[in-house]
């Protein structure tokens, strides 16, 4: 084991709005290069809206529902937080067979209480925000906040319910009846119900679905690496509302998980040298950096993809909900030029900065967190020094990871900073209290 780990389990969140390197950074934590020992990356929340990017061994995949292990062989454990979309996950399966990937179906265990996403979802969520015209909330068109937002009144479709045809079906008619209105006018369709039934049969024939005890048997056989997706900022309860993702990015569920198990665990809190975020919300530091984005555009229901400088305000407020974290990964260190970041905002109530957290499922706080940040004017300062050591000392937090460009190979060890992660990570964060 490394002895900046020793022999606790890892989670990985992205500090951000996302698309900051979760994907590359799970992929070097499982690949030989690390040497970590991985038995499996363990997806704890989010579902087929994820893209996370990986470049290794001249391969190129982005990650929606398998874990960013895959390309080095590790297995995937989708919990049951995952919000699992069969179709395209066999569709993902095709694409990592081409890339040289044996079987990858067989690389994949999914928790049978995790719920399903179906087309239904997905049309009325395309349908609802077609519906908000320039009002729009900002989504990936994938049927996530439908999946979730149905669940809480309603018996929802689960993956157990696959090997059961008689349940899967009166579930989904119940589902096509509960949208009708919504979907029926739009210019959004599914397949009929009994398409679906036979496909979700052929789906738990083809994947190991488990239980509650498939997380402790994996644990037992080596580390596991919990891969979020999306980013704290975006996070359903303490992002910036109501711009947002129906599930909880920061690690409050993937803490439960392990504590469940009795294990220990370090977070490591994934950023970029700049700030990013796809479509609508605040972006306090924005301008146009034209800094390049292979792998990121604009989505038709995500929006533009929009650059702005470093800004540690919003990262710290990240660091604090997430209950704090032990090590920092820090990409995109091959950019060009001078880097800036905000000092302060000045805001019509006066110069701040700092965030206040306020309390854990107030989206009144959220939406004055929003609202602030709309009316803020970042003052802005260059990065004269090592853009890693800058974050490292602003953010209080060590780096034990850096990335130099877009491939595994491009990923190095912050050597300097070993010996104090593994002090940090010691402390048992794991528990820490979370407001």
């Amino acid at each position: 084991m490394s002895p900046m780990f020793g022999d606790r389990h890892l989670v990985v969140v992205d500090l951000g709005f996302g698309d900051a390197g979760k994907g590359a950074t799970v992929d070097w934590l499982c690949s030989p290069e690390a040497d970590l020992g991985v038995a499996a990356v363990v997806r704890f929340n989010g579902g087929a809206q994820a893209a996370h990017n990986v470049v290794a061994d001249g391969r190129h995949h982005t990650f929606a529902q398998f874990g960013s292990g895959t390309l080095a062989g590790v297995p995937t454990l989708l919990s049951r937080h995952m919000l699992v979309e069969p179709i395209a996950l066999a569709a993902e399966s095709e694409r990592l067979a081409a890339l040289g990937v044996p079987d990858p179906l067989g690389l994949l265990a999914v928790d049978g209480r995790a719920l399903l996403t179906t087309p239904i979802h997905i049309a009325a969520n395309r349908a609802r925000e077609d519906a908000r015209g320039t009002s729009r909330h900002g989504s990936c068109g994938r049927g996530i906040g439908e999946t979730a937002w149905y669940a809480l009144e309603n018996d929802a479709p689960t993956v157990a319910d696959c090997r059961v045809p008689g349940v899967l079906r009166a579930k989904l008619d119940r589902l096509a009846a509960h949208y009708e209105d919504l979907i029926g006018p739009s210019a959004h369709g599914y397949e009929s119900v009994d398409a679906l039934v036979a496909m979700y049969r052929d789906f738990a024939r083809a994947v190991r679905i488990t239980g509650a005890a498939e997380l402790a048997r994996l644990a037992h056989t080596g580390r596991l690496v919990f891969e979020g997706a999306q980013g704290v900022l975006l996070d359903e309860w303490r992002g910036l509302h109501p711009h947002t993702t129906w599930s909880t990015v920061e690690p409050r569920n993937a803490r439960a998980m392990i504590r469940d198990i009795g294990a220990t665990a370090a977070v490591l809190g994934v950023t970029r040298t700049y700030m990013t975020r796809h479509g609508a919300g605040p972006l306090p530091t924005e301008a146009p950096l034209g800094f390049p984005e292979p792998h990121n555009g604009t989505g038709h229901y995500q929006g533009d993809f929009r650059q702005g400088h470093l800004d540690p305000i919003l990262l710290r407020y990240a660091i604090d909900v997430c209950g704090g974290i032990d090590g920092l990964v820090v990409n995109h260190l091959d950019v060009p030029g001078t880097l800036c970041a905000a000092q302060a905002y000045d805001t019509s109530a006066g110069r701040t900065t700092e965030l206040a957290p306020g309390r854990w499922r107030d989206l009144d706080h959220q939406q004055r967190l929003t609202d602030q940040l709309f009316d803020a004017t970042p003052i802005l300062a260059p990065i004269e020094t090592d853009p890693a050591a800058w974050l490292a000392e602003r953010l209080r937090v060590p780096v034990v990871l850096t990335g130099h460009g877009p491939d595994r190979r491009d990923r190095a060890v912050a050597a300097d900073s070993v010996e104090r992660a593994a002090d940090v990570g010691g402390q048992g964060r794991i528990g820490a209290p979370v407001p």
